[in-house]
């Protein structure tokens, strides 16, 4: 039987295996980096603390502050260039998926909201803040019993009122919400087919807000039940630019292909913690990572991330080009979801017992992994997307 040489040091652990990441810009490259080095430095030791209390670690809102993260965005464009808020979603849910989702909230729903729907004076007053982290923003789209057909089911209504408006309603799953300045709320109007989106602030005191307790995934993420009655919105805080839930559509969009990028962040990061867990931990006399059926379970996950960073990393290079079409974002997000759930269940598994505990990494990010499969678009709603596609017919009733 062949042994390593254990003179020679072992390779490094690198899950791109590709080398997709030499293809990145200067500027992209950068980024990666400088987030990788926050999410290390301040998540990373204090992630499984905060995830068995259900709280979010806000150190890391700090630690953006003093980076320029946003700042040198959100002027001229809609927000980050594509690519590069990619691999900032990636690099967040590498340790800690809850993390980027309240990256994805912030500045991509809410600032993409206000940055594509909003008037001049709504982006003035609010970009600024929000891209320096000094307020916080959260998107209100689902409903406690509207999740994949909010197209044409919001129960969320709103009327106008004088010279303002009234919103009644309640809205689920919505993150930031406990602890944001503003939620961007998406109604259905009066007339047929119209949908408004709001600038709801929370010190409204018709604003009304639960966390929701007892997740089994992303529990850094602080989910809320917001609940609206007779909460009346003035129409400076309307999104002038939304008339329709097609310009929902348009947020939601780039919001589809950030989620398929959390999806390789997390298989990332469960392939690291397997392969550090491999080399270290021995049985009968030696490291397990010599053992063959061990190191099918890695190569197994090697090849998803390597499949999942090349259809991640292309689909966003087609929205930044301008071809990207919602088949192409749906189905990375349909492919990367479902990849990552079997890319954790592997390195859970390879851990045998030890592997349903925090402290090897791979537990944690196996449960995450159940709400990145889940949001932004089910795996049959985006599968569903994407067979229309290609066969000319309509299967979502």
């Amino acid at each position: 039987m062949a042994t390593p040489d254990a003179r020679r040091p072992p390779p490094p652990i690198d899950p791109d295996f590709y080398g997709w990441f030499s293809t990145l810009t200067e500027e992209e490259s950068a980024t990666r980096l400088a987030v990788r080095r926050v999410m290390e430095t301040v998540v990373a030791p204090v992630v499984n603390q905060c995830w068995q209390a259900e709280e979010f670690p806000h150190a890391l809102r700090d630690a953006f502050r003093g980076m320029d993260l946003l700042d040198r965005w959100y002027h001229d464009e809609p927000g980050p260039p594509a690519v590069a808020r990619a691999v900032i979603s990636m690099e967040m849910a590498r340790v800690d998926p809850g993390s980027a989702s309240f990256f994805g909230v912030h500045a991509g729903l809410c600032m993409g909201s206000i940055a594509l729907c909003g008037s001049d004076a709504q982006k003035a007053e609010w970009l600024p803040a929000l891209r320096r982290w000094e307020r916080v923003g959260a998107f209100g789209l689902t409903e406690p019993e509207v999740g994949s057909g909010t197209a044409g089911g919001l129960t969320m209504r709103c009327r106008r009122d004088g010279d303002g408006w009234v919103l009644d309603g309640q809205k689920k799953w919505i993150g930031n919400a406990t602890f944001a300045d503003v939620v961007t709320i998406w109604a259905r109007g009066e007339e047929p087919g119209a949908v408004h989106g709001f600038l709801v602030r929370t010190e409204n005191p018709a604003y009304r807000v639960e966390k929701i307790t007892g997740k089994i995934a992303q529990r850094t993420v602080q989910s809320g039940l917001i609940t609206l009655d007779g909460c009346r919105i003035p129409e400076s805080d309307r999104l002038p630019g939304a008339g329709t839930f097609k310009d929902v559509a348009r947020i939601l969009r780039v919001g589809r292909a950030g989620v398929a990028w959390q999806a390789v962040g997390c298989a990332m990061g469960a392939y690291e913690h397997a392969m550090a867990y491999a080399r270290t931990r021995e049985q009968f006399g030696r490291p397990i990572a010599g053992f063959q059926l061990i190191q099918q379970k890695l190569v197994g996950m090697l090849g998803n991330i390597t499949a999942m960073l090349g259809m991640a990393l292309r689909v966003t290079r087609m929205q930044e080009d301008g071809t990207q079409r919602d088949e192409h974002s749906a189905l990375a997000k349909q492919f990367c979801a479902a990849k990552c759930r079997e890319t954790v269940a592997l390195a859970r598994d390879l851990m045998g017992g030890n592997g349903i505990l925090l402290e090897h990494g791979a537990a944690r990010l196996f449960a995450d992994a159940e709400a990145i499969y889940s949001y932004e678009g089910t795996n049959e709603m985006n599968t569903l997307i994407v067979g229309r596609a290609i066969t000319g017919h309509s299967a979502f009733v």
